[in-house]
């Protein structure tokens, strides 16, 4: 019995170190990472410069602009099977912290998208100083609210060698109109449900349009889904932000990837407007009908333990599996 109970512990351990070898060695990438700060005019910027593993010469470089919320350098890693990508493909990658996260000074609520913009400047003007990066093979990669956020770059920087959009924002308030809508057919709400939802966002978007203070607003506010204080002040600098006209700033290709169930922005309202106002000399356009905002597979997105386990096994498996060879093969086209 003795001998049993030795074995089956040393079977159980072995499982064990193997299953810890296992998930250390899907976490491993063929890149390396630099934790870097940057000092800019509203204070210093942590983050991570990525290079490949090999390479002579000069490289290019990807400057990540994040979307929505308190992201961190790495997105808690979902960054890294691109970077991966990337370096594979003799790129380097930049990404900071928001202000406020992971070291980085300020607070991410408090800034505009034209801040945004500026910080990711002063990145790209930081990189420009490093020996190994070729200043004319510099581009962004940016998701979401960096819709509104690249634009204002390239306006700055017209030298850039391209841009990468996913899932980018045109308008912010018919994005939030479509978004309210689509989340609340998906949840199931019947169409008067949605009618009085709306009817409230209204309300809301009129006390933003009269600049009310945060105390108005916790006047017809609904305690199931209340804005917090910074939030609403995040939300009355920015609300108003368009990318229409300034996406006529862009002089060098441009990349829009689109996910056929992202149900954050009207994918088909976002192409049409990107064709409008960009030259099809310079747009290309992906497309992923399993893909949902964030580039999620469906069946990662429809399952948040789903999602997790991937994340932890197999985390080059958790975005559509086209979307990361797309990527490499738009970047393996720009010139280096």
């Amino acid at each position: 019995m003795k001998k049993y109970i030795k074995l089956t512990t040393w079977i159980i351990t072995g499982l064990v170190v193997a299953g810890f070898l296992f998930v250390l060695k899907q976490h491993s990438y063929a890149m390396t990472e630099q934790k870097i700060e940057i000092e800019t005019s509203q204070g210093n910027l942590t983050g991570t410069l990525i290079l490949p593993e090999k390479y002579s010469g000069n490289i290019g470089l990807v400057v990540f602009v994040h979307g929505d919320g308190p992201i961190n350098d790495t997105y808690d890693d979902a960054y890294k099977p691109l970077w991966e990508k990337f370096a594979s493909a003799g790129y380097a990658s930049l990404s900071l912290n928001k202000p406020g996260i992971g070291g980085s000074s300020g607070n991410w609520l408090e800034q505009s998208m034209e801040d945004r913009a500026q910080e990711t400047i002063s990145a790209i003007n930081w990189a420009k100083s490093l020996p190994m990066i070729d200043t004319q093979s510099i581009g962004l990669w940016g998701a979401s609210q960096a819709g509104w956020v690249i634009p204002k770059i390239v306006r700055e920087v017209p030298d850039l060698a391209f841009s990468i959009l996913v899932s980018p924002a045109v308008n912010w308030i018919s994005q939030g109109k479509y978004n309210t809508r689509a989340v609340m057919k998906q949840e199931g709400l019947s169409e008067h449900e949605i009618k009085v939802n709306e009817h409230y966002n209204s309300q809301v978007l009129q006390l933003l349009n009269e600049r009310a203070s945060y105390e108005d607003y916790l006047h017809i506010a609904q305690s199931e889904d209340l804005i917090p204080r910074e939030r609403w002040g995040f939300i009355a600098k920015n609300y108003q932000s368009d990318a229409t006209e300034e996406l006529s700033y862009f002089n060098a290709p441009v990349h829009l990837v689109l996910g056929g169930q992202d149900i954050n922005v009207d994918i088909e309202e976002t192409e049409r407007i990107y064709r409008e106002k960009i030259p099809a000399s310079l747009l290309s356009v992906s497309y992923f009908p399993d893909a949902d905002h964030s580039m999620l597979s469906k069946k990662n997105a429809a399952s948040p333990l789903r999602t997790f386990l991937t994340a932890v096994l197999f985390p080059r498996q958790l975005v559509d599996n086209q979307y990361l060879n797309d990527l490499t093969q738009f970047i393996k086209k720009q010139p280096l």
